[in-house]
């Protein structure tokens, strides 16, 4: 049965159910508006469905299956058997538990839900097409909106995505056996937390990066801890090199990479693999909203540029999330949902990023917040450094991880912390510790007077901090 297409009306149109999306619409709702949450897709967005959650879960899963078959240093002796559509299906069960419960939790707060592609028609009115054949289409009146649309993976010239040799991180979350050889394009933090799942697996995982460093965006120092771990698990590494064209060859993919120097392309290498995983990067979905309609500006790269209150250039019109820009994080478009709907409501809300804390999901983990020594600098500030080696923990040597460090930056004059980098084990829970105490004003003498709970890993920020001020016990200041 076709559908008409009649026009309805609301206070708040949120465009997308991502973490950015359906907490914006929560908060909104929470707030007395009048709210619309519109997806085409799957609920909880790219982070619950194809990123954040089920690349965790098969870290997880991959971890234990490593540490059961390399624990004879603490007198165990296993053989464990993986396999990989069970981890799959438990995977896509955490999922769906997530993403249900995301629905009932919009469902419970009266968020109005309806489920299709959006477009603008004008700066104050969106159509909306349900998906389906014969489901027809609606149209939608709004006094504000939020844009929550995400990103999606970037292809490169001859490699289009085929989900079979050619596989996007959405793909590499569900192979049905491990790739016997694995190659993957680009070493930034998806293409080496594949790099950690896959090779943990038993693949021979082959990366190659266009750069001279895995992990571009990271300091040398952390990036060479989790390079030299990924070679201990048998990860092979081609930088320097940019991925050109590939070819079957006897059921397999035959990848050439070329120098990124072009002055030594006759120096070509050539790997062969079961799948061909391109991670270089995501752009933001802003393509299929026909945004020019609403007046809504993007830059160059297809970003929405927004002020602190998440505003685009059209006042009632706003971005949240990876549409609105760098870093593509979950819980930045979380709090940034939640101020644009706070802004709607009339409240004086606005972002501050001095504490948004980031993590990669390596082996080991890297936990960052704030500026790093030379950032500072930049910046006028006149840091000072504390540093901490896991090596020297307690209970980092009792769970036989004893890679990386924690380090805090402070400002020297005043010693009021503004910055740490952790790389090592449990770094993404760790960092929750400094970004507090950047978020509260905190000075090292605060954290270093805190007492830790012994023995434990956030000793090891106690320990940094007080040797930022010379005073650190289990190490040389």
């Amino acid at each position: 049965m076709v559908v008409g297409d009649v026009t309805t009306s609301t206070d708040v149109l949120v465009i997308g159910a991502g973490p950015g999306g359906y907490v914006a619409a929560i908060r909104a709702s929470q707030l007395g508006l009048d709210v619309t949450l519109v997806e085409k897709g799957e609920y909880g967005g790219a982070c619950l469905n194809r990123g954040c959650i089920p690349s965790k879960a098969l870290i997880n899963g991959s971890k234990l299956a490593s540490e059961a078959g390399h624990a004879e240093e603490l007198g165990i002796y296993a053989d464990p058997t993986v396999a990989l559509d069970e981890m799959i299906s438990w995977k896509d069960g955490v999922v769906d538990q997530l993403t249900s419960g995301i629905e009932q939790l919009c469902t419970a707060a009266g968020v109005n839900l309806l489920q299709g592609t959006a477009e603008f028609a004008d700066e104050n009115k969106i159509r909306i097409v349900h998906q389906g054949e014969g489901q027809g289409s609606e149209s939608l009146k709004f006094e504000n909106c939020i844009i929550a649309t995400g990103s999606r993976p970037i292809e490169i010239p001859e490699f289009d995505f085929d989900d079979e040799r050619i596989v996007s991180s959405d793909g590499a979350l569900n192979f049905e056996t491990v790739p016997d050889e694995l190659v993957i394009v680009g070493a930034g933090y998806i293409g080496m937390e594949l790099a950690t799942v896959y090779s943990r697996l038993g693949s021979d995982v082959s990366v190659i990066e266009m750069l001279e460093q895995a992990l571009p965006s990271y300091q040398e120092d952390i990036a060479s801890i989790v390079r030299k771990r990924a070679e201990r698990l048998g990860v092979d590494f081609h930088f320097g090199y940019t991925a050109d064209s590939w070819t079957e060859s006897d059921g397999e993919a035959v990848l050439t990479a070329v120098p990124a120097d072009e002055a030594a392309h006759d120096s070509a290498i050539e790997l062969t693999a079961d799948r061909i995983l391109v991670a270089v990067g995501r752009r933001p979905v802003t393509d299929t909203l026909s945004i020019d309609d609403a007046g809504v500006e993007t830059n160059s790269q297809g970003f929405i540029p927004t002020d602190s209150r998440c505003r685009t250039n059209k006042e009632h019109i706003f971005a949240v999330g990876d549409v609105a820009g760098e870093p593509m994080l979950a819980h930045k478009g979380s709090k940034e949902g939640e101020v644009a709907a706070e802004v709607i409501a009339g409240e004086a809300a606005a972002v501050d990023y001095q504490a948004l804390p980031a993590a990669v999901f390596t082996d080991p983990e890297i936990g960052t917040v704030g500026l790093t020594e030379n950032e500072a600098a930049n910046e006028g500030i006149t840091p000072v450094t504390g540093e901490f080696q896991f090596q020297a923990s307690g209970r980092a040597l009792t769970a036989n991880r004893t890679e990386g460090f924690v380090r805090i930056v402070a400002e020297k004059e005043t010693e009021r912390v503004i910055g740490a980098q952790i790389v090592g084990p449990e770094a993404s829970e760790l960092i929750a510790e400094i970004a507090a105490m950047i978020e509260m004003g905190a000075k090292l003498q605060d954290i270093g007077s805190t007492v830790h709970t012994h023995p434990t890993l956030s000793e090891a920020i106690m320990e940094a901090a007080q040797n930022a001020r010379g005073k650190a016990i289990h190490r040389r200041n």
